[in-house]
């Protein structure tokens, strides 16, 4: 994608988080936080068995992934404006870690993610891409890719 080689030519190494939604590469980021997979343990006591308590999985907890420092596309910015009239959107997420070298590490797929937050950035004029300071999805199911 051209844009996204210019973009790389004229920012810092450093935004080495890129972002797809729906396959389409929308930003680059240089802070990730992840999201926390947990599942809920139901206990069951089991009657006449005193040394343990039986742990069963239950559900998977809610989980949200932030990214922090990023420059891109005005799709994500879109996307967070649609969310706040209400218009429920959920997409693709892909977060891509890159190397030194631009090339793919690990690679999270979240289904069904869905924006809940943005703090703005501090503007620049002498820039052409839209800034993003920090973006908060909730997430759907979330897998991991290492390449």
């Amino acid at each position: 994608m051209a844009n996204e080689k210019q973009m790389r030519q004229q920012t810092n190494a450093s935004f080495r988080f890129v972002i797809d939604v729906d396959d389409e590469r929308q930003a680059a980021f240089t802070e990730c936080t992840l999201p926390n997979i947990e599942w809920d343990a139901e206990e069951l006591k089991e009657g006449g068995l005193n040394s343990y308590t039986h742990q069963l999985p239950g559900r998977r907890k809610a989980t949200k992934v932030s990214l922090k420092n990023g420059i891109g596309k005005s799709g994500l910015l879109n996307w967070y404006i649609e969310a706040i009239s209400k218009t429920v959107s959920r997409k693709k997420l892909t977060i891509t870690l890159l190397n030194s070298l631009q090339e793919s590490v690990v690679v999270w797929n979240i289904e069904n993610a869905y924006p809940i937050k943005w703090s703005g950035p501090q503007l620049r004029t002498d820039g052409n891409t839209l800034a993003i300071q920090t973006l908060e999805f909730i997430c759907g199911d979330v897998t991991v890719k290492l390449s």
